[in-house]
């Protein structure tokens, strides 16, 4: 795979069904690239004159102590006006703004065990933040939301029902052919009150109605009355879910029911059963939800609290939720519990009164997925109003305003690959008018159909065919009597397209028809508005809404942590514009790859170049490492990720000179930047490669001035200066000469081969006969003749999972714009340089308590309190209990804590080519060693990488060599 490559396709993520920009960056590539640079090379990548590659490399130096000016001026809370940093300034248009009574824009609001609730946000300074706590429930948290607790200074939005009320009047006044123009909404006087409403109203703006926060006032001094030895006849509302687990499907109003734990549920072990009272043999009607029981089954474990309660409402179909009624029987809380056990009873009853409170908010018949789908959309809307024009948060708004047969058929087919499904296949069983919901999407414009020849578009042709059976598509391969003899589906397509084309089966269109008959597709509005959301929400391409199926059932669980939002990644709309862009020409360069078009390829390759070099990082000095992490948020970002693959794909064509174009613009334009080392080896490599040794070693030499040149790339590079810093072109050795030529030690040990191919991983036979890897092999060895020590093949991974589990609060303290959602597993600045300073004073205290020997002690309390919750780095299926605690006291507090401080200074450097083995001895109950040990087969040499690392384990004082794998000769 060329380099670049795999990160592209992370970036990408999952792929868009509908590119809305691909027609138009394809047609103005060359007309930009022409007007941006004259025509000197084959690719016009912008090199002028000789001088000005003496120019570029002159000012990299310059420019990395310098920074741009600051813009001097700050954004108005209420207003989002862009003011003079003045303090008079600011006093005054704050008054005139809260005067006028200017609605105050909305704030960050974050994910709530999958609910949301309102906080504003709060600016906090890293020396002013508080350590996340990990006991008890804090009631006046000033900055940000806890996810590990559910009660909160937070208010829940307006409800649901009476917008869908208040849009559902409006909606009706739409006409089918308004849809796509100027709708009757806007015209009259009416729908503009609304339209503006629904603009400016509770969905956008985020106030709430006085009389929601009267009630909310009540209901948080009801909770607070609550004594702890008196919650007995405490009447909760909830729901029964989980239906399809139950055999009773008729339900009576007013049946009396029960609770039961179960404690060996695989999926949830706080799973609580719903039984049915009035049987002898309590069938089971369900479970209470996740959300409740999290809280409650704790509570009912320790203190032996038993429910009973009754049925409210029947649902129309068995299997929708079934409102009910439960009250608190008995309560066993001793007289002589300790004030801690107290306040822990009493903050898990506020939470469970408050997750019983907060699921009033949604309608019993919104699915799960449903609400989830509206909770993103919502979400997005209030945090990142400013991205939206106002008739497109009118459409996305209007989603509400559906059926419920309407929003989870296009939730359904939304996540399915499509694009375009038969209308004869579609059927879900809680969709029950299917029809009827794809007319009422396809009316607001979530849906489009074909139903005639005339209206089906040659592009979307081939699509089409896709879904036709195999039978289907060889009975019309059989009308145009084309003899093909293929089997595959995608072979058939591909035949049956070219004899359209061809003009030999001109009546494909009509046989399509036939045999699909209607066909439906999102329209592209609304997949492109949705990508949009789905990516400002999880601000990745990874995640989609599957992140919260993956949570709903118990499969991942996210760690607990504030979301402290301060700044805005996209300052205005058309920074998120240019990003698309960005990420469309990115999944371009991806397609032309996988489809082997070179043409294709370079067009990518200069249209990348060309809007990096006018849309300059915005986050790329180092005087502003504060919100560095951003940066990758931004267009510029992104194509230099795609002009960096189309280096490695112009290298492996051999066009060596367009390849040196380009680093060279990498270069001068990204001057702050962790990749500086990548590019300046791989320059350096390309210029040899067309005969400049000279200018290959300035590069080089340059190159180690360069403070973003760390780890293995400057471990190449010094390699690289001595190799061609010989004389006469060097005659002085440079100072680093004895540090890289320092000796690591070696050991020589001998398999019989199982495979001697080049190009394929050596196997061999291992002590016991059996087959093995090198590793497996260098494994025995040491257990064996070699020492007697333990160990595992873990690379990189034990380390990350120590250095995580060992940091997991400071991982996850509280620092302001980190965390931007519930669905992360780091913050956002990890791999930045702006990890350590932020949490300077944390990690040097943690690290301080590793030195001294309690690392084992924090190991052990951090994967008791955190087993099996997702983190960047932490494997905990590979790596037991006792393999951790083992490496961590062999290796000692000294080296432990040294390894530690360099993962967290440079996350990213140093995360990847640690040593292949981990190895340790005992010499008593509590002492021990430890050898890290790099194995190597017959053919394998050392990277640079791994070079790095070893030279550094040596200075931080770890036994570390290189244990290398030869083939047993044969015995005569």
């Amino acid at each position: 795979m060329l380099r670049g490559r795999e990160s592209l396709i992370r970036l990408v993520g999952k792929r868009r069904r509908f590119l809305p920009n691909r027609k138009s960056l394809l047609s103005d590539s060359t007309s930009i690239i022409s007007n941006s640079h004259p025509p000197q090379t084959p690719l016009n990548l912008g090199k002028t004159d000789e001088n000005e590659d003496r120019i570029i490399m002159s000012m990299e130096s310059e420019q990395k102590s310098k920074s741009p000016q600051s813009s001097d001026s700050v954004t108005c809370p209420v207003c989002s006006s862009k003011l003079a940093a003045q303090d008079h300034v600011i006093n005054s248009h704050l008054d005139a703004c809260l005067t006028r009574g200017t609605k105050r824009k909305l704030t960050q609001r974050t994910l709530f065990q999958l609910n949301f609730c309102s906080q504003p946000m709060v600016c906090s300074r890293s020396s002013d933040v508080k350590k996340l706590g990990t006991g008890n429930v804090q009631e006046d948290a000033a900055v940000g939301f806890d996810n590990s607790t559910a009660v909160d200074e937070n208010e829940v939005d307006s409800s649901l029902l009476n917008l869908r009320s208040e849009v559902t009047k409006c909606i009706e006044a739409i006409t089918v052919d308004d849809i796509s123009g100027e709708t009757a909404l806007g015209t009259s006087a009416g729908g503009s009150t609304m339209k503006q409403k629904l603009i400016d109203g509770d969905l956008i703006n985020g106030q709430v109605d006085p009389s929601l926060l009267s009630l909310r006032s009540e209901v948080m001094k009801s909770i607070e009355a609550v004594p702890v030895g008196d919650i007995s006849g405490v009447f909760l509302e909830t729901f029964i879910v989980g239906r399809r687990f139950s055999v009773e499907k008729e339900l009576n109003l007013g049946a009396s029911i029960c609770l039961l734990r179960e404690t060996d549920n695989a999926k949830d072990p706080n799973a609580i059963q719903v039984l049915l009272a009035d049987s002898r043999c309590c069938k089971v009607l369900g479970y209470l939800p996740r959300e409740l029981a999290q809280y409650l089954s704790p509570l009912i474990d320790k203190y032996s609290l038993t429910f009973k309660g009754c049925i409210t409402s029947v649902p129309k179909h068995y299997l929708d939720v079934v409102p009910i009624q439960i009250e608190c029987c008995e309560v066993m809380l001793e007289s002589n519990k300790d004030h801690t056990e107290i306040e822990d009873f009493t903050c898990s009853w506020k939470n469970v009164l408050h997750v019983a409170e907060s699921a009033k908010n949604y309608p019993p018949s919104m699915t799960k997925y449903q609400q989830n789908f509206w909770v993103l959309i919502q979400e997005v809307l209030k945090s990142n109003p400013h991205l939206f024009t106002n008739d497109e948060k009118m459409f996305l708004e209007s989603f509400i305003a559906l059926s419920d047969d309407s929003q989870r058929l296009f939730v359904r087919l939304y996540t399915r690959k499509g694009p375009w499904f038969r209308m004869s296949n579609i059927s879900y069983p809680e969709v029950t008018d299917s029809q009827q919901a794809i007319k009422d999407l396809s009316a607001m414009g979530y849906m489009c159909s074909f139903k005639g020849v005339d209206e089906l578009q040659e592009n979307d042709m081939e699509k089409i065919l896709n879904l036709l059976t195999v039978s289907e598509l060889r009975e019309i391969a059989s009308m145009s009597k084309n003899g093909t003899r293929v089997t595959r589906k995608q072979d058939l397509i591909a035949s049956v397209f070219s004899s359209y084309e061809d003009g030999v089966c001109p009546f494909l269109p009509i046989a399509i028809l036939d045999r699909t008959g209607i066909c439906i597709k999102i329209s592209s509005k609304a997949e492109s508005l949705i990508w949009r959301a789905e990516r400002l929400f999880f601000l990745n391409g990874e995640q989609d809404l599957s992140a919260f199926l993956l949570v709903d059932l118990g499969i991942i669980k996210y760690p607990a942590y504030h979301c402290i939002i301060s700044e805005q990644i996209f300052s205005a709309r058309s920074d998120v514009i240019a990003y698309e862009e960005a990420i469309e020409v990115a999944q371009m360069m991806d397609e032309s790859l996988d489809e082997n078009k070179s043409e294709s390829v370079l067009r990518c390759i200069k249209i990348a170049e060309s809007r990096m070099s006018h849309t300059k990082a915005s986050h790329s000095t180092a005087s502003e490492l504060v919100t560095a992490f951003f940066s990758c948020f931004s267009a510029s970002w992104v194509y230099s990720k795609v002009v960096f693959l189309g280096v490695s794909f112009l290298e492996r064509e051999r066009r060596y000179k367009d390849a040196i174009n380009l680093l060279k613009r990498l270069l001068f334009i990204f001057t702050c930047d962790g990749r500086r080392g990548n590019w300046t080896l791989r320059l350096s490599i390309d210029l040899e490669h067309v005969g400049c040794p000279n200018e290959s070693l300035l590069v080089a030499e340059d190159g180690l001035l360069d403070p973003w040149v760390r780890a293995g790339s400057r471990m190449a590079l010094q390699r690289r200066v001595l190799r061609l810093g010989k004389p006469p072109r060097r005659w002085k050795a440079p100072s680093f000469s004895l540090f890289i030529k320092r000796k690591i030690r070696e050991v020589h040990i001998q398999g019989r081969p199982l495979n001697c191919e080049a190009g394929i991983k050596s196997r061999f036979y291992g002590e016991d006969g059996a087959q093995c890897g090198v590793e497996q092999l260098a494994l025995q060895y040491y257990a064996g003749q070699g020492g007697g020590w333990q160990g595992v093949h873990t690379e990189s991974g034990i380390w990350l999972t120590i250095f995580a589990l060992l940091m997991w609060d400071i991982i996850f303290s509280d620092l302001p714009n980190v965390f931007r959602n519930r669905f992360q597993t780091a913050p956002l600045d990890l791999e930045t340089d702006n990890f350590y300073p932020a949490r300077k004073s944390l990690i040097e205290s943690q690290l301080q308590k590793i030195y001294d020997g309690t690392a084992e002690m924090i190991l052990i309390t951090s994967w008791e309190l955190h087993s099996g919750t997702a983190c960047r780095g932490v494997n905990w299926d590979r790596h037991s209990l006792p393999e951790l605690r083992a490496a961590v006291t062999c290796v000692g507090g000294p080296c432990l804590a040294s390894l530690c401080r360099h993962l967290a200074q440079d996350y990213r450097s140093w995360s990847s080519g640690m040593p292949d083995l981990l190895l340790w001895r005992f010499h008593g109950e509590y002492k021990g060693e430890a050898k890290l040990v790099e194995v190597k087969g017959p053919r394998d040499c050392l990277s640079e990488q791994q070079r790095a690392w070893l030279l550094l384990l040596m200075d931080c004082g770890f036994n570390t060599e290189v244990c290398k794998v030869s083939i047993m000769p044969l015995s005569t």
